[in-house]
């Protein structure tokens, strides 16, 4: 028998009903698959959030509806609490991150299971492809009549004909009149770059309107930016509120007593967005979400909340430039910029409704180079530290990229070996430390991040790395400007200046690091602590894809150590050999084992995990030998 949660039920709330699709066991879980319909109130206080909300379609009642793709497993046993993951591009990562699961093993070694909570996804993102059909999906509804610019950027790894104006293969804003003399194409070779118009007669939109074709072709390495116009764009905001509703929904009808959002690059901005526009308190007032971790989302936003958002859009070093991502405010106090003399924080509405939740935010090495992390915890002029406060925890997690490392490693369209630091251990630890703030008010692990005040958070420049031989360290790195995106942006979210105007960047900083080039701050797991070489959160492209002194998105390096003293003498690599560090296999283990323990004291790692994160030290050490 289906409980209240997946009965097809009317509520005076804005969930309306829950068709149920699929109900099947799944192991020890309950699966169930299905659609959750909404119909909201345009005039509510809460709802006045939501870019173009009165330009949606409503219903008989003067109801906005739409509808979202649900999937949940239901454990035997249930702890109370939520555990809800922000599909990222449509995806489900939670039983990868946190059970270990691969496609071998769909379930993992069941830690979420064996620790009661519900899991639950929700579409939420309006341009999810239609392709693959098990993606999550958001059926959002259009501003009709509502006409606007659009941007669009490309850069090709190798020369081609056609250029797709979305972010890969999701759903584009297609171009309103092809013959539009005000279309411009542009190409620079910087992000910073000056840009040079391609001329009309060079390029043409095809007939689907959404693709560019150009004779002579694009370029590998070249940036590409495409600006033109679009109409009746899709409600991106009522994603968010289709979040907002259905955990109130779990809460308030269901009985769950607590629900936790987690969410993971993309889908980590999408949390830190959620908080900024105020959607963590329901339609009557309610707090939504009574935890809220933030991962690897660096200090960033996104385009989740306005005219023409394109949310599958981020900001890379070398890819997605200039979209409204790693804008200001970038911290959960209050600053002042004082360029533009604008006041904000992050958590200044939920602050101002009583609604904030517990945090976490955990970010990469990759974040600090690659995703602006160093301005979520310092001032605008990046000279001091700012703490998170008491309601909110940060991690670093040192040597590591944007996604857990697998070993063993491999380049695809890198100079260095992609980085090899799997940091799951941390995750599960961090999860548990957050379950158990939320049920018993126990407090979770100190925050540990680089800070300015102990020299362990620099300029790129200052950065200590070791002069390793076929190395190359990053000249440049991302940077996050102050962005002028018109004077509809901040109050309406309505966008009409494309490019945005910039005016001077924000101040970016790096973790220091030691001799080995290993970082000296932050959750430093074992691997790091009794390294085999260099974890970096950086890596640099390829030159056969152009562009070799840039970084290359979301990898990280690994660069082995030699593994004796003459291999090291002979390619006059500083760094000490394997054989220099460690007598044999079993004292590296020890080692390795030592350094778990004092994370497991620490809360940052569980004993539990021990066995498996010695078992892959030893993997690592037998690899090549």
């Amino acid at each position: 028998m289906l409980c209240a949660l997946v009965a097809a039920t009317l509520a005076p709330a804005a969930v309306v009903r829950v068709e149920v699709a699929e109900e099947r066991p799944v192991g020890p879980y309950t699966l169930v698959r299905g659609k959750v319909h909404f119909a909201v109130d345009p005039k509510l206080p809460a709802n006045r959030i939501i870019t173009d909300l009165d330009l949606a379609p409503r219903n008989a009642k003067g109801l906005v509806e739409f509808s979202s793709d649900l999937y949940l497993l239901r454990p035997p046993k249930s702890n109370g609490t939520v555990l809800f993951e922000v599909s990222n591009r449509g995806r489900k990562g939670l039983l990868t991150t946190f059970n270990l699961a691969s496609p071998a093993v769909e379930l993992g070694d069941g830690f979420l299971l064996e620790r009661g909570f519900l899991l639950v996804w929700l579409g939420w993102q309006w341009d999810v492809p239609a392709e693959p059909p098990n993606l999550m999906r958001f059926y959002a509804p259009q501003a009709r009549g509502a006409k606007g610019v659009v941007r669009s950027d490309y850069v090709p790894d190798e020369k081609t004909n056609r250029f797709y104006v979305a972010d890969r293969t999701h759903t584009a804003y297609p171009v309103a009149d092809p013959n539009d003399p005000d279309m411009q194409l542009t190409v620079r070779d910087r992000a910073a770059g000056q840009r040079r118009v391609i001329p009309r007669s060079q390029w043409r939109p095809e007939p689907d309107r959404t693709h560019i074709y150009m004779d002579s072709g694009f370029e590998a390495g070249k940036i590409y930016e495409f600006v033109y116009h679009s109409q009746d764009p899709a409600l991106a905001g009522l994603g968010p509120a289709a979040v907002r509703d259905f955990i109130s929904h779990l809460k308030q009808k269901d009985g769950y007593q607590r629900a936790i959002g987690f969410g993971s690059s993309q889908s980590g901005r999408f949390l830190r967005t959620f908080l900024y526009y105020g959607f963590n308190q329901d339609e009557q007032g309610r707090k939504v979400f009574d935890g809220v971790w933030a991962h690897v989302s660096g200090g960033g936003r996104g385009s989740f909340n306005h005219r023409f958002a394109q949310p599958s859009r981020d900001a890379r070093p070398f890819f997605n430039f200039l979209y409204p991502t790693d804008i200001f405010p970038f911290t959960f106090k209050e600053q002042t910029d004082p360029e533009t003399g604008i006041t904000d924080g992050l958590l200044a509405r939920a602050e101002k409704a009583g609604v904030v939740p517990k945090i976490f935010l955990t970010n990469s090495s990759y974040e600090y180079y690659g995703r602006a992390a160093s301005l979520s915890h310092t001032t605008l002029d990046g000279k001091r530290d700012l703490p998170p406060g008491p309601e909110a925890r940060q991690y670093l997690i040192a040597g590591a990229q944007h996604g857990p490392g697998a070993f063993p490693p491999r380049r695809n369209g890198t100079q260095n070996l992609a980085n090899a630091n799997d940091f799951r251990w941390t995750m599960r630890a961090l999860l548990v430390a957050m379950e158990r703030w939320l049920r018993e008010g126990v407090e979770p692990p100190a925050s540990q991040i680089p800070r300015i005040a102990d020299d362990k958070l620099v300029p790129l420049g200052a950065v200590q790395f070791p002069k390793i031989p076929g190395v190359a360290f990053p000249t440049r790195m991302h940077q996050a400007y102050r962005a002028d995106y018109g004077p509809q942006f901040r109050t309406k979210g309505i966008v009409t200046i494309e490019p945005p105007k910039l005016g001077n960047a924000f101040p970016m900083l790096v973790p220091q690091v030691d001799q080995d080039g290993n970082e000296t701050a932050g959750i430093r797991l074992p691997v790091i602590q009794a390294p085999l070489g260099t974890y970096a959160g950086w890596n640099l492209r390829d030159p056969k894809i152009g562009a070799p002194d840039e970084l290359y998105s979301m990898v990280g390096s690994y660069i082995p150590f030699a593994k004796t003293q003459v291999e090291r003498e002979k390619t006059g690599d500083p760094r000490p050999s394997v054989e220099e560090r460690y007598k044999s296999r079993q004292e590296y283990l020890e080692r390795i084992t030592a350094a778990a323990l004092v994370l497991v004291a620490g809360g940052y790692v569980l004993e539990r995990d021990i066995p498996k994160i010695v078992e892959k030290a030893g993997a690592q050490w037998d690899y090549g030998r």
